[in-house]
Order: C-alpha cells, then structure tokens, then sequence
C-alpha cells in the first residue's frame, strides 16, 4: 500500500497551524518550514479576497530528488513515503534543484537537506502524521490520508 494525503485547501484559513505541528514534530530550526502555507491575493479592491494553499513534498511516485541524489540519502520507502538520511547527505542541493514543489531546504543546523518525511516515525507506530492535527475554524479536518 502507498500513503497520499488531500489537503482541502477551501478549508484553511492560513493559521499556520500545519507549520507549527511540522516544527514541533520534527524540532525544524527558525526560518526554515518543512509545510508552509501560501497567501494568494485574488480579485482587486473593493472586490478582493484571500486564499490560502498549504506547501510540502508531495512524496513524487516517480521523484526527482530521488533520482538525482549522488548518496541515495533521498529514497523512496515500499509505502510509497519519500525518505530521507541524514548521515548520507553531503548537502550538495542537488535534490532542492531537482524537486518541482520547492519542498526541500538545507537545515541551518545539520548543513544537510532536510523536507516532510510524511511523519514516517509516527505512522511506523500506528499514529497519524503530525499534520492531521490541523482543524478548520468550523473543526473539519483539513487534512486527510490514507
């Protein structure tokens, strides 16, 4: 079985609560986001709105990083999550150029490329992933996988 997830994007209010449950989940450093939620200005005033759309590695069946990766420190798990290692990566930004969704970022702290891992350790345990947390103000979820 491969995971995927849907973010109903018309249910988020940009609360960044996503964001907030990735960077806690996984202690990500200040000023970089493994989710991030996008503003989109529609319509000009007085006739304007605001939209939002959450951001993160879409775990590609066929994914770029992946393949471009020197040290296979990006690989793709038999459940379909796009993983990574750590102790493997050079930090050569090779998968950041690679990915179409802009989902990786070279962590401040470890020098090494870093994205959404699908909260890999949580599923692993019978949880949900971290993201699933995030609630629209009316309580519906936002976030679905599966």
């Amino acid at each position: 079985m491969n995971y995927g997830f849907i973010i109903d994007n018309r249910l988020c209010i940009g609360c960044h609560a996503c964001t907030v449950a990735c960077k806690s989940e996984h202690d990500v450093p200040i000023g970089v986001n493994r989710t991030h939620v996008k503003y989109i200005e529609k319509g000009t005033f007085p006739n304007s709105s605001r939209e939002f759309s959450v951001h993160r590695c879409n775990h590609c069946a066929d994914a770029p990083c992946v393949e471009i990766c020197p040290t296979t420190a990006l690989y793709t798990r038999s459940d379909g999550i796009v993983d990574f290692d750590n102790d493997r990566c050079i930090g050569c930004k090779s998968c950041m150029q690679a990915c179409p969704y802009d989902a990786l970022y070279i962590d401040p702290d470890s020098h090494t490329a870093a994205k959404c891992n699908y909260c890999a350790h949580r599923l692993d345990g019978g949880y949900e992933p971290a993201m699933c947390d995030c609630l629209s103000s009316r309580g519906d979820r936002i976030w679905r996988y599966g």
